[in-house]
């Protein structure tokens, strides 16, 4: 959690920079080197997706490459959605910290805490999926509960719980900016915990409104990631510079310590 606070009080920057590196893979390695070199000075935290490595022949190579291309003072979160019973998320979190050399990793709570407690190492950040960006047409998280609310008001329950509970890392949410009803509400409900907020771009999520239903009173806590965006710019280090300026002019509306 330090490594964090540190970095976004030093950038003054909430800017996640999502890597999903598409194309050939001397196209990849290079554009890896770019993007981290120009995106660097604007990012709180990068987040490597893991499919997109994984799917190259090298791919766990290429994954330690570009984490160690990334400034040491700046956290790396491998974005895998790690979603298995305790033993085996105990070897996705050695792969995770001790191989690839992570801060922090994406987890799916589906299998309740035993798929979150083994990520949760001391200064580690874990984000556990509570309401994701995507729109399926056959869905689980909006279904009701016979005991009240939706199974991602119970996953956002379960990842404060833990990050209650689990004192020496940091337990946070990934929640999506396509809806900011639903950021606002899981703000309410977790008034503390940090946000991982895919979707804005692409998907359609509206900046303004995630960041005035997501910020937390000192005008942080949110996470706000651009992957295409920004890979796909002709100038890495203009677009998150530009992201990042837009965010900051919020948070300097929205918040009363930014006012």
């Amino acid at each position: 959690m330090q490594k964090l606070t540190a970095r976004v009080q030093a950038a003054n920057s909430l800017l996640c920079v999502g890597l999903d590196p598409t194309g050939d893979d001397a196209t990849v390695a290079r554009r890896l080197r770019e993007v981290i070199a120009q995106a660097a000075p604007y990012a709180a935290a990068f987040k490597p997706n893991l499919a997109f490595f994984l799917s190259r022949e090298n791919g766990v190579a290429l994954l330690q490459q570009t984490v160690r291309e990334i400034p040491t003072d700046i956290p790396v979160i491998l974005d895998g959605k790690f979603g298995d019973i305790a033993n085996t998320a105990e070897q996705y979190a050695r792969f995770a910290y001790d191989v690839v050399g992570a801060d922090g990793v994406t987890v799916n709570p589906y299998m309740g805490d035993d798929t979150i407690r083994p990520f949760a190492r001391p200064g580690k950040l874990v984000f556990s999926l509570a309401k994701t960006s995507n729109k399926p047409q056959h869905g689980l998280q909006d279904a009701a509960m016979t005991r009240g609310g939706s199974i991602s008001d119970w996953a956002a329950r379960l990842a404060k719980l833990m990050d209650e509970e689990i004192t020496d890392s940091t337990v946070g949410l990934v929640v999506g900016a396509t809806e900011p009803a639903t950021v606002a509400k899981l703000r309410a409900a977790c008034p503390e915990q940090w946000f991982l907020v895919p979707g804005i771009g692409v998907q359609g999520g509206d900046l303004s409104a995630t960041l005035r239903a997501g910020l937390r009173k000192d005008g942080s806590g949110l996470l706000i990631n651009s992957s295409r965006g920004i890979w796909q710019a002709a100038d890495a280090g203009a677009a998150a510079r530009e992201l990042q300026e837009q965010i900051n002019e919020f948070r300097a509306v929205t918040s009363p310590t930014h006012a």
